[in-house]
């Protein structure tokens, strides 16, 4: 069991009512993540709180109705695994960055600037959410800010989502080596020639166009041919 002095809050509210454990924070955030850690290393006390800082205990009647057990590790693996964990500040700040260096990354990969049709550089997008005095949440996953943080680009820096769809034909010596890499990519359509080259259509963010179209010029030495076909 861990330290009750060292825990920190795990809530979760169901039909109107409050349940909350103390935990330890990092191997809340382990479990909670899918790692195999056990339940007894996770909990301060074998105790499900309506109120944790007053020490008062949820009613049996409470858990059987709501959770369906009274099993106090069972409960605490749903309000750990559904619910949220009150983070440190070390952890807040942890989370904070590594949130911002997946929107910038996911921005990178997926917009462009319009004007030069070429993805921002990632510092370039780091730059722009400083000066936009952007805030990451620490409690929402990274994909559902980048609407929130695009609209607070814009007015800096020239930016839009876009996908493009690529017509590759590979030539035949090299067809088979190309085919593994493409597959990791959206692959919307490959047709075998009959001189033994692929065709194939592809569809691809546009800020990994320039890797993607590198990746295949270095595999055929220059001998594809690459169009972009659509935009969207």
């Amino acid at each position: 069991m861990v330290n009750v002095d060292q825990a920190v809050i795990a809530r979760i509210k169901k039909e109107g009512k409050v349940f909350e454990i103390l935990v330890d924070c990092d191997k809340a955030l382990e479990l909670r993540r899918g790692k195999p850690v056990g339940i007894d290393d996770v909990l301060a006390a074998d105790i499900i709180f309506k109120d944790a800082k007053k020490g008062d205990k949820a009613s049996e009647h409470d858990l059987q109705n709501i959770f369906k057990t009274i099993d106090a590790r069972d409960i605490a693996l749903k309000i750990i695994k559904e619910g949220d964990v009150q983070l440190t500040a070390k952890h807040r700040a942890k989370e904070q960055e590594e949130k911002r260096k997946r929107i910038i990354e996911i921005i990178h990969r997926n917009a462009i600037d319009p004007q030069t049709g070429l993805p921002h550089p990632p510092q370039r997008i780091d730059n722009a959410m400083n000066e936009a005095k952007v805030r990451v949440d620490e409690y929402k996953s990274a994909e559902a800010q980048i609407e929130e943080v695009l609209s607070k680009l814009k007015p800096i820096i020239p930016i839009k989502f876009e996908t493009r769809e690529l017509q590759v034909v590979i030539p035949a010596q090299y067809s088979g080596l190309c085919y593994g890499f493409l597959k990791k990519h959206k692959l919307l359509k490959d047709e075998w020639q009959n001189d033994g080259s692929l065709m194939a259509l592809v569809e691809i963010p546009a800020g990994v166009s320039e890797e993607f179209e590198n990746g295949i010029n270095k595999m055929t030495h220059g001998e594809a041919d690459i169009k972009i076909i659509g935009r969207k």
